[in-house]
Parts: C-alpha cells; sequence; structure tokens
C-alpha cells in the first residue's frame, strides 16, 4: 500500500541542520502514513552516516557526485509512489501538525496540483518568497530594477512577492518555493518531475508553472509554519546566486515563453546579471574600502598640517617631491597596521585601533632608519603624527557611534545572556554544551515551558511570561530545547517576541549542535566544539584573506613565468583571479564524506589539504585529522607550504555550484 506522503530532501553538507529538519519531520509524520527519503550530494560532512545511525526510518540516496537539486529529488520521486510528494529543504523546522493539515486541505480541493507554505526565517520573520507570482518579462523588470523592493504592496510592481495578498490568508498563487513544494503524484505522472535542465534555481518557478499550464491550481497555504534559515535574502547578495539564479530563468523564459517574449526576457537577465553583478561588486568595494578611506584622509591632513606647522617652527623646507609621496606612504602604513590588528573588525575595538596605530609608528620609525638623510621627514612628525592620528581614527568612530551607524558601537556586550527555554535536564545538557563550545555567557537561566516544574537556583520563570523576562534580565539570546517544545510552540514564541532584538538558536535532542540564525543576513550557524586558535577566528579569516589576496596579486604578475609550468595553464589564470576576488581560497579543506567533526566554513579551494591533485587517493580517516588539525590550528604557514608544495596544480579545476 502506498505511503500517503513523501517527504524528500535533498542535502549537500548541511549535517547539523539535516539533523534538526529529521527531527521535525519525524514529529511531523506521527499517526500519518509518510515516508521520507534524503538523497545526498556527496557530502564531505557525515550526513549519511548521520542519518543511518540516528535515523534509521529515512531511506537515503547517497549519490558519489553533486548531481544538482533537480536530478536528486528525481531520484527519490521516481521511487516513490506517495499520493502527495513533498520536496523540503534541509535548512528547515516543520511544526508538528504541518503534514496533516497539508494532506487535509489538498485531499479537500481535488483540483490543488501543488501547495506551499508560510515560511519565516530564524528570527521568526516571514518570508516574501513563501509566495509568488510569474517572472513574466514585466515582472523581472520590476524585481530587478528595485520597483518591486520599493512598492511591495503594489498590485502593480509587487506581483513577483505577491505583497499585495495577505500572508495570514489561503491564496492560489503561481509560483511555489522549493524548499517546502508538496504536489499531487498523479499530477507529476501527468506533466512529469522537476526538469533537469536547471541544476539549482528555476526549477521549482518551471514545475509550478506547468502544474498551473495543466489547469491545476497553485495554493499558498498560511494554516501551517516552518522556519526556513536560508531564505531567498540571505542568497540575493551573492554574485554566484546571480549568475546561476538569472540564467536559470533564461532557460525558463525560453522554455515558456513566444520566441519575441523570450528574447526580451532574456535581454533583461543579461542586464540584470552584469546590472547586479556590478552593483554587488561596488557594494562590498564600497562598504570595505570607506571607512579606510575616511581614514587616510584623516591621517593624511594632520601628517599634512603638521609638516608645514614643523617647516614653519623648524625653519627646515622639504621638497615638495618628498612631500607628496612620503605622506601618502605614511598613512598607507598605518592604515595597514591598523588592519592587520584587527582595527577594521567589528565590533569596533579602540584597543585594536591602538594597537594598529602603535605597530604602524614602529614601522615607520624602522622605515626612517633605512632611509638615507634626503628622503628623512623629522622623527617627530613621524611620532606626533601617528598620535594625533590614532586620535583620528577613534574620532571618527566615536562620530559613527553617536550618529548610531549600524556596526559601528563602541557599546556591546563581550558576553551573552542566555534563556534557555527548557525542562531540567535539558537546561544542564544545553548549558554543559555551551560550555564546552567555548560560550561563556554571563547569564544563562532556565525559562521551563512544563506547567508543573520544580524550582532550581538557575530558574527564572515560565514561559508565559517570556517577553517579561527577557526585558526585566536583558536577554540577547533564547535557546529552545526541541525536546522539550513543539516546533509550532518554539516559532509561536518567535513571533511574540519581535518587539525585541534577539538573536535565537534551537538545540536538538542528543545532538551536539545548537543550530540558528542571528539575523535574515546570515544563513545560519551553530554552536559546536572548536578549539579558540581556529580558521573561523576573525584574525585568521583577515590572515588567510590577506594571504589569498596578495598572493593572487603576485602569481598574477609572474605568470608568463610560472603558467608554462602549470598542467591547466588557462585555469591556472581563472583560478587567480577567482582567489582574488574571493569566490574561492588557495588551501582549504581535503573532501572527505566520513567528516564526524563540523567545521568552520571556508571558501571551497583550488588545493586540498595533503592533496595536490584532486585524483590522488587520500585514505578518509587521514583527511579527517589534517582537516580537523588545520582548523584548530590555522597559521599562515601552513598555506604557504602547501601551496609550494602544490605549486604545479595551481591550475586545477575546482566545481563552483552547489545545489541549494
Amino acid at each position: 500500500m502506498p505511503a500517503k506522503l513523501a517527504v524528500i530532501i535533498v542535502n549537500y553538507n548541511v549535517k547539523y541542520f539535516l539533523e534538526q529538519c529529521l527531527i521535525s519531520v519525524g514529529r511531523a509524520s506521527k499517526g500519518l502514513e509518510v515516508e521520507t527519503w534524503m538523497v545526498d550530494n556527496d557530502s564531505m560532512d557525515g550526513s549519511v552516516e548521520m542519518v543511518r545511525e540516528r535515523f534509521p526510518w529515512v531511506k537515503v540516496i547517497a549519490n558519489k557526485n553533486n548531481v544538482g537539486f533537480s536530478v536528486a529529488n528525481n531520484q527519490a520521486m521516481r521511487q516513490s509512489d506517495a499520493e502527495y510528494q513533498l520536496l523540503l529543504n534541509p535548512d528547515t523546522v516543520v511544526e508538528e501538525d504541518t503534514f496533516k493539515k497539508c494532506i487535509d486541505f489538498m485531499d479537500a480541493h481535488p483540483n490543488a496540483g501543488g501547495l506551499g507554505v508560510r515560511m519565516v526565517d530564524g528570527k521568526g520573520k516571514f518570508l516574501p518568497e513563501s509566495k509568488r507570482g510569474l517572472p513574466t518579462p514585466k515582472v523581472a523588470f520590476y524585481k530587478i530594477f528595485g520597483l518591486a523592493s520599493i512598492f511591495p504592496k503594489s498590485k502593480e510592481f509587487g506581483q513577483y512577492h505577491l505583497g499585495f495578498l495577505d500572508e495570514h490568508e489561503n491564496h492560489k498563487v503561481d509560483i511555489l518555493a522549493g524548499a517546502f513544494m508538496m504536489m499531487r503524484k498523479s499530477v507529476l505522472d501527468e506533466i512529469g518531475l522537476l526538469d533537469e535542465t536547471f541544476f539549482m534555481y528555476g526549477e521549482d518557478i518551471d514545475l509550478s508553472w506547468r502544474i498551473r499550464l495543466a489547469g491545476y491550481d497553485n495554493y499558498y497555504f498560511s494554516d501551517t509554519r516552518i522556519i526556513h534559515y536560508k531564505g531567498e535574502s540571505t542568497k540575493k547578495g551573492s554574485l554566484n546566486y546571480v549568475f546561476v539564479f538569472y540564467r536559470a530563468m533564461v532557460i525558463f523564459a525560453q522554455k515558456h515563453f513566444s520566441q519575441s517574449h523570450a528574447g526580451l526576457f532574456s535581454l533583461l537577465i543579461n542586464m540584470a546579471i552584469y546590472f547586479r553583478a556590478a552593483l554587488s561588486i561596488a557594494k562590498r568595494f564600497i562598504q570595505s574600502i570607506i571607512l579606510p578611506a575616511f581614514d587616510f584622509i584623516g591621517i593624511w591632513t594632520v601628517l599634512y598640517f603638521l609638516t608645514h606647522w614643523y617647516e614653519g617652527y623648524s625653519g627646515n623646507n622639504y621638497p615638495d617631491q618628498l612631500v607628496q609621496w612620503a605622506l601618502p606612504l605614511y598613512s598607507s602604513v598605518l592604515i595597514l597596521t591598523t588592519y592587520i590588528s584587527g582595527g577594521y573588525d567589528k565590533p569596533i575595538s579602540i584597543l585594536r585601533i591602538i594597537k594598529g596605530m602603535g605597530l604602524g609608528l614602529l614601522t615607520l620609525l624602522i622605515i626612517y632608519a633605512l632611509l638615507s638623510a634626503d628622503y628623512r621627514f623629522s622623527r617627530l612628525i613621524v611620532i606626533i603624527g601617528s598620535l594625533m592620528g590614532a586620535g583620528v581614527l577613534i574620532g571618527i568612530r566615536v562620530i559613527l557611534h553617536l550618529l548610531n551607524i549600524k556596526g559601528y558601537s563602541l557599546i556591546y556586550n563581550t558576553h551573552k545572556r542566555i534563556g534557555i527555554v527548557s525542562g531540567s535536564d535539558e537546561f544542564t545538557r544545553i548549558k554543559t554544551l555551551l560550555e564546552r563550545t567555548g560560550v561563556s555567557p554571563d547569564f544563562a537561566m532556565e525559562i521551563n515551558p512544563a506547567e508543573h516544574y520544580q524550582k532550581r537556583d538557575y530558574y527564572i520563570g515560565k514561559v508565559s511570561a517570556l517577553p517579561e523576562i527577557v526585558d526585566a534580565f536583558k536577554l540577547n539570546e533564547l535557546i529552545f530545547s526541541l525536546q522539550d517544545m513543539s516546533g509550532d510552540s518554539i516559532i509561536s514564541q518567535m513571533g511574540r517576541l519581535n518587539a525585541f532584538n534577539l538573536e535565537y538558536k534551537i538545540a536538538p535532542p542528543d545532538s551536539q549542535f545548537i543550530i540558528g540564525s542571528n539575523s535574515v543576513n546570515s544563513p545560519g550557524e551553530f554552536y559546536s566544539f572548536m578549539a579558540a586558535n581556529n580558521i573561523g577566528s576573525p584574525s585568521n579569516k583577515r590572515s588567510k584573506r590577506l594571504l589569498d589576496f596578495s598572493l593572487s596579486l603576485i602569481l598574477l604578475i609572474v605568470s608568463p613565468i610560472l603558467a608554462w609550468m602549470m598542467h591547466e595553464p588557462i585555469q591556472y589564470f581563472k583560478n587567480c583571479f577567482r582567489v582574488l576576488f574571493g569566490l574561492n581560497t588557495w588551501v582549504g579543506y581535503a573532501k572527505n564524506k566520513n567528516q564526524k567533526k563540523i567545521l568552520p566554513p571556508i571558501k571551497k579551494p583550488i588545493i586540498e589539504l595533503g592533496n595536490c591533485n584532486s585524483n590522488q587517493n587520500i585514505p578518509e580517516e587521514y583527511r579527517e585529522k589534517i582537516n580537523f588539525n588545520y582548523a584548530n590550528n590555522y597559521s599562515i604557514n601552513k598555506d604557504l607550504q602547501q601551496i609550494w608544495k602544490c605549486r604545479k596544480w595551481l591550475g586545477n579545476k575546482t566545481s563552483q555550484s552547489q545545489p541549494r
């Protein structure tokens, strides 16, 4: 007897989200005829092993390579005879009655071919991509050039996300979101499965529209909710997303629109690709350079007026050429040492700025000692200029703080104030896990959701008083226990607390991970055990990026000499530019399907650890060890050693695309 519902989850290296998702799927499946499929696209984080060990009721398809989102989903749908097929992202949490409500709705609406639900992000905020209209050339134009964002509620400009439709009511819509897409099996048998021409993005739009063309209805169903950590808003700033998503739109237009409309759409899309790519690059560049530029101008101004004052005071006149090149050079040295010292890291630290300027002063005095007398300024100018420059940098940050510019506050909590919404046993486990992961909150108290409980030392209140507790104890983070609370309760509590600027995380039972999302601009994060000197620390991330950037410039300069030594000279040039623009890193983790420990994320590498040639057969156990040691004890020297060892393979090809 076929199941009523098949839940199909495509996974790629998100073991920690997948675990939480499957727990919620298991709860939502109780009392129903549900089969669950997990299709893994060659993950290297141990996802397959985790699922087979913790969730033996899940049917696993383990691919040997990354076949993409469409192919992977189709693999499971071809093997399932369930009446309804649900495509579900691994970075989701469903409510306990989500499946039952959706099945009941589909049963009551026989002409419903597909159904999507109300999605919220990791902070409980509604995701507009929960309901979408057909991206016709006109609708695409409004979205691409920002009119949809400016007038989201307009019936004319807001057609892409249907912002004029009430998010709390059910509606017929054209397009469903692939993160939660329930379809009738009989309809799929009639119209076909996902189009495998789409590697990722666009396939949900294509299939949704084919359902509509066949005469069936798609519904946005608001009576249940899911958490979707990686909403569309979290990805649209990515260059890779811009290229892949809009290219998928071209495929859709060529398939479904008339030749004239498809041509217009393709023109718009290509304009959008370069417009959005240029906008993204410009935005990143401006964001990264604007504060150093102000600092440079401030330091240069101080040095300039100080030089002229000193000339009048001492009677010495410096040559114009010396002033023209020396002052910018001195200013640049001070900016560089401030960057190296973490002066541009967030949150802003006055101490790091002082350290950076001190290092800059020392560097300038060493340079000064090496110069001949004809190229020297007064030491007094160098010393006083550096001290005044430090004052300028601090002054700029004080102004930014007073103007309340986001990210530049000088007042911040160095420790978290955490409320753990759980029963007593889970509270002890979660608190212990926090301590093991290096999180040292200055306040961690129990908020017990049970009706009857025994008050303990850490107890501060019950869930019904959560807003008052958050306000009274100035909490900045809440951790919900999935053992003691339902998904519905967690999402409801997040909605109640919208007035507070809180971070939320969920602790799955018997798990070593606490998962959440700090904002709609971050895909999600987790607490897990990792040493203090790990590669994910701000200083190590900065050092690695500096190495990648500077080395790429050097390799491009000497490319006429090195290119002929490479196995793939053309790819060598491509790799240099990809690393230069931050799309890849030169050295990174060795691919390991059985990785048991979750490591801090880094860019996809050109050269894998211990593995110059991707065809080399490195034992899986060895890969796990070197990955963990590399992540826990990172140093630039390790990267340089690997690059030197693998210098002939700097033209390695890398796979750039990943399924959602």
